[in-house]
């Protein structure tokens, strides 16, 4: 038998997106600070500063103004950053495309004879 976790669902062993392992009546439109810092395995304080800093968009609900975070903009942030890192990591990778290309450089020789001419 398969344990559930806190939201009666089988915890993810995998990265597929959420809208294939998880019914959206799970946990429902709307998400709590904390069920969004379950979701991104990060803490509470963690999950509070990104929608504080308007990184990840929320809204207030209630007379207290309780944070809710919408299940599909959590999904789109996931995304953006699934591809921010992508970019990120072609970036770092195109700085360093032609190292080898100016270590190996115009041999000597040949530069000496060129420039004398």
């Amino acid at each position: 038998m398969l344990s559930t976790g806190r939201f009666g669902v089988a915890p993810r062993s995998d990265n597929r997106d959420m809208k294939e392992s998880e019914p959206h009546s799970s946990l429902g439109r709307f998400l709590t600070i904390a069920d969004t810092a379950e979701v991104l395995n990060i803490s509470v304080t963690q999950a509070y500063a990104l929608v504080r800093s308007g990184e990840l968009p929320a809204i207030r609900i209630g007379a207290h103004g309780h944070w809710r975070i919408e299940r599909s903009v959590l999904e789109s942030y996931i995304d953006a950053m699934y591809e921010e890192t992508r970019r990120l990591s072609l970036w770092n990778q195109s700085e360093y495309a032609n190292v080898a290309e100016l270590s190996v450089g115009v041999p000597l020789t040949a530069q000496s004879r060129t420039s004398s001419s």
